[in-house]
């Protein structure tokens, strides 16, 4: 059957109690009232594959459970309904409105990267984007990490010049996760207007965090980071 139930049984079919400490070190989003069933993350999405056929109400309801497997699937299956080819217009924006109504409940870094590019960047790629601008003011920092990881959907179309905009506005942020969301997405539109990224680093070099700044540069020739360093 195609529930809600169901799922999670599928998941605590394969829970392993000898797991729960591994896959807990993946959950940084300081809920306390997040549980770990103990089923590793790349086996949560062959089970949310199965259950892609489920609305968004039983999908909500997902994302209200406290353990972090659960959610995680509810994300894979926004993320598979958002990559079907031919999605209607109108499905496409119930699947993002969902994911920032719910967005609570999306409250960790693997949670955001698992359906935002999809979920909210292909949604925004014909559309108004001033929607991150303001999740990157947002308190929530995985909201922040939502702002720029939405951005993939535009940097695989050559389109770079959100991601750097969002990331200037991010540069300082004291939250880790963003600022690794700074290094991997830069580097990224990097591969596709280094030139873009260069200009970046160096106007940001005095406000960006040494970490961000090695990770984020390190595809670039070797000349290039050490006039960066300087």
């Amino acid at each position: 059957m195609t529930t809600p139930t169901a799922l999670v049984s599928a998941l605590q079919e394969i829970a392993r109690s000898a797991d729960v400490d591994g896959v807990a070190r993946f959950f940084k989003g300081g809920d306390p009232g997040t549980t770990v069933m103990g089923v590793s993350i790349g086996k949560v999405f062959p089970v949310a594959k199965r259950f892609v056929a489920l609305g968004l109400d039983d999908v909500a309801g997902l994302l209200d459970d406290r353990r972090y497997e659960v959610r995680m699937a509810a994300v894979a299956i926004l993320d598979f309904k958002a990559r079907r080819k031919g999605l209607a217009a109108a499905d496409r924006r119930a699947l993002y409105e969902l994911y920032l109504r719910k967005h609570d409940r999306i409250n960790n870094w693997d949670l955001v990267d698992r359906a935002a590019p999809h979920v909210v960047g292909e949604f925004l790629v014909d559309g108004d984007r001033t929607i991150l601008d303001r999740l990157a003011r947002s308190k929530n920092p995985h909201e922040r990490r939502t702002a720029l990881v939405s951005t993939y959907a535009f940097i695989k179309r050559g389109e770079v010049a959100d991601t750097f905009r969002i990331a200037e506005t991010l540069a300082e942020d004291v939250d880790p996760y963003v600022q690794k969301a700074i290094a991997s997405w830069t580097r990224e539109a990097g591969k596709r207007d280094e030139g873009a990224l260069v200009r970046f680093l160096t106007r940001n070099r005095e406000r960006l965090p040494k970490p961000t700044m090695t990770a984020a540069s390190k595809l670039l020739p070797t000349d290039v980071r050490d006039r960066l360093r300087a």
